[in-house]
């Protein structure tokens, strides 16, 4: 499994508690920043993220600002992306299992580190069940179209 990474300002704490716990488990991973705690622009930096998931260079996507609304608006205007905005671990497997959420957002001044390591552990560890959700999610992408 390969990670897209990014966050704006608001992100970048938490950006770095979540690749230390990427690097931890193994799982490989790329950053795109940003780099500094300038103040920036969130879809900016949603942008190359979902596009690399969208076009298959990554298996899936991880986007973090203040609130991980703005980035999870930003991400699910990529066509191909199913990002859901999760701040508790029950929310986490719910969207991997059933909605085949292939980026998932967070927000910093929602969630501690310790908490958001749980999310993504659960997000990542969770496997879409298929059956009648493949059904739903087949529908979900029509409106794309």
């Amino acid at each position: 499994m390969k990670i897209a990474i990014s966050s704006d300002h608001g992100g970048n704490r938490l950006r770095k508690e979540i690749m230390d716990l990427l690097s931890e488990r193994g799982v490989k991973f790329e950053d795109f920043g940003p780099g500094n705690d300038d103040s920036v622009d969130y879809p900016d930096y949603a942008a190359p993220v979902c596009e690399g998931v969208a076009e298959g260079r990554f298996n899936r996507g991880i986007l973090i600002c203040g609130t991980g609304i703005g980035m999870s608006i930003a991400a699910n205007k990529t066509k191909g992306i199913r990002c859901a905005l999760v701040h508790d671990v029950f929310s986490a497997k719910a969207t991997r299992g059933h909605n085949d959420s292939n980026v998932l957002a967070m927000g910093e001044r929602v969630v501690g580190p310790g908490h958001a390591r749980e999310i993504v552990s659960a997000w990542l560890d969770t496997s879409f069940e298929g059956g009648r959700h493949a059904v739903r999610i087949e529908k979900l992408m029509k409106l794309e179209d």
